[in-house]
């Protein structure tokens, strides 16, 4: 081999190495810190989010069931938290789990009113990671009232959600299913982590799996669009409309970071031309370690949130 061929060959042999380690390098130091999604800006998001402690939310709730206005309450918490991708649960050792912690922005949010002499209690959880580029991790939704109770989960495996679905109704106790679609519960933390995130357009959404409970619909994706309106005060509104089930959800939330939610209001429109509106208008806001206070004496803050 003539002396020009073997330094060619020695400095492309070289490069590729380099280029190997570089790669390499650049593998090790995406494990180190987070990703990033885009539009989530580290710094001012750790500021707020990773201080250990939630943002507690209490809302007017008016909520129409049966035909007729209840009026309650709703309440969001907002929190971060190590989350196992996969196991999908909340992590008892995060500096054990390696690669597999999470972040995940956590929403815990509850509506209580009453029907006649009977209470109704739901809770809707979603986790959703706060760097990775995928749709929620999980989501469980339950609705507990004198009749019975149901609860769905939804569980986001290879590339769609594994969902199932429990209740006290014969028609709809006990179901598996599969759905690739982005959930509509998620988009509440979507505006949390920004929202530059909300897709705009055309789209297919999961519709709330409490409205599923509520109207009986059988669970899958619908076509949907979603809009983006700006308000006064600061103020901005997505509008997501469901032409095939006649429904709509508007969210109003402040435009700048934390990007907090004002209210929320769902519109149903009835085969008669009716429409059911159900509203929640925020009242409180209070960031709180309340996992902390469990005690008896603590028992007066819940007077400070309006409940």
């Amino acid at each position: 081999m003539k002396f020009q061929d073997l330094k060619f060959s020695l400095l492309t042999n070289y490069s590729r190495a380099l280029l190997g380690w570089s790669s390499l390098l650049l593998v090790l130091l995406s494990a180190c810190g987070p990703e990033g999604r885009d539009g989530v800006k580290e710094e001012e998001f750790a500021g707020y989010w990773y201080k250990g402690l939630a943002e507690i939310n209490v809302f007017d709730l008016t909520q129409v069931r049966y035909g007729e206005e209840r009026e309650g309450h709703a309440v969001m918490i907002f929190v971060t938290e190590d989350f196992s991708r996969r196991k999908q649960v909340k992590l008892d050792d995060p500096s054990g789990a390696g690669a597999d912690a999470r972040k995940v922005m956590k929403l815990n949010m509850m509506r209580e009113f009453v029907t006649g002499i009977y209470p109704y209690h739901t809770m809707l959880s979603v986790f959703t990671p706060v760097y990775d580029e995928v749709n929620s991790y999980k989501l469980t939704a339950s609705v507990t009232e004198w009749c019975g109770q149901a609860f769905t989960q939804m569980n986001w495996k290879n590339s769609g959600y594994q969902v199932k679905l429990f209740s006290y109704f014969e028609s709809e106790g006990d179901q598996e299913l599969k759905i690739d679609a982005q959930p509509e519960d998620e988009l509440f933390n979507l505006i949390r982590l920004n929202p530059e995130l909300v897709p705009l357009g055309d789209v297919r959404l999961i519709p709330s799996l409490i409205y599923q409970r509520f109207s009986h619909v059988p669970l899958s994706s619908e076509r949907a669009k979603i809009s983006l309106e700006e308000l006064r005060d600061n103020t901005n509104q997505f509008v997501v409309n469901y032409p095939t089930l006649k429904r709509t959800l508007t969210i109003q939330f402040k435009k700048f970071f934390p990007y907090e939610i004002i209210s929320w209001e769902e519109v149903q429109a009835k085969p008669n031309g009716d429409k059911e509106v159900t509203k929640a208008v925020r009242r409180n806001l209070e960031m709180v370690d309340y996992w902390e206070k469990n005690n008896k004496i603590f028992e007066p803050l819940r007077k400070d949130l309006g409940l």
